[in-house]
């Protein structure tokens, strides 16, 4: 009996030890996203992806555009070695996305006529197309997709922007909207029904959904059922300290009802570099 019982510890602490290495139970957080590219301290888009923390990466943030002018701004990383990692990460089943717009940048739409520019320049700049007259600023890299993080200015023609991009053949399309439902910047585009994904930022300055972040995660996973949610969660307190949920309470008041969701689509991370410091993805998983 005894050996029984010293066989059935072994293989219990055996399946544990793999479920803790394969990143939790079955039934987890789902896939998890973070955003790169904010902070040069945080490690290269390559070792972020060597992590085997994240499913999609977002490279963030072309900050600039609308106007004729554009900006990429990538807080000192080299964009000219950030091409062979976007393949390495690729080549790994992770997903790559360009963020468009951020906090602090200058963009806007206009027109029609700007949204049908910026489509062709995302087109022939980061995604399948090609113009000589055209930069490509991650050399013959392709992004998988483009997530719209519009967070000031105008709400005007981002819907143009969602159908002409779709209409380029760009697989993917993600949107990171304020918690607070409807989000007035975003709301014409997400309602062509073209976006993949939505994000949904439990965070931030001027956050209303804090005290019920369950609430208003649901009001979007029911208005968009065709579309992947995720709960968009801050890393650190550095961010939004008044807003920032620790991985034991975003489980237990969030993920646990979120799941039930048959459109949840896990979680989005902001940002690498916290992530990095705090680990706060690694903990997450800890309680799967």
């Amino acid at each position: 009996m005894a050996i029984q019982r010293s066989e059935a510890c072994c293989l219990l602490l055996a399946l544990l030890l793999s479920l803790q290495l394969t990143g939790g139970f079955a039934g987890g957080a789902g896939d998890i996203t973070v955003y790169w590219g904010r902070n040069k301290y945080e490690g290269s888009l390559r070792e972020t992806c060597d992590t085997g923390l994240y499913k999609t990466v977002v490279i963030s943030f072309l900050s600039a555009f609308g106007h004729g002018q554009y900006k990429l701004d990538l807080s000192g990383h080299p964009p000219y070695e950030i091409g062979n990692d976007i393949k390495h990460c690729k080549s790994k089943g992770i997903v790559v996305l360009l963020a468009i717009g951020g906090q602090g940048g200058e963009y806007w739409l206009p027109s029609s006529k700007a949204a049908t520019e910026v489509a062709d320049y995302l087109w022939n700049a980061f995604l399948g197309g090609f113009r000589w007259d055209v930069q490509r600023p991650f050399g013959d890299a392709v992004v998988d997709g483009i997530d719209f993080f519009i967070d000031q200015g105008a709400t005007e023609h981002y819907d143009e922007l969602a159908r002409l991009l779709r209409r380029r053949g760009v697989r993917i399309l993600t949107a990171s909207p304020r918690c607070e439902y409807p989000y007035q910047r975003l709301e014409a585009a997400l309602d062509t029904w073209l976006f993949d994904r939505i994000h949904v930022r439990l965070y931030g300055e001027d956050s209303k959904c804090f005290q019920t972040p369950v609430e208003s995660w649901k009001k979007w996973a029911a208005a968009y059922p065709r579309s992947k949610v995720l709960v968009g969660v801050e890393a650190s307190q550095e961010a939004y300290a008044a807003t920032y949920i620790p991985p034991w309470d975003l489980y237990y008041r969030v993920l646990l009802s979120a799941k039930k969701a048959p459109n949840y689509g896990g979680v989005m991370i902001w940002n690498r570099n916290y992530d990095k410091n705090t680990g706060y993805t690694q903990t997450l998983n800890r309680f799967y």
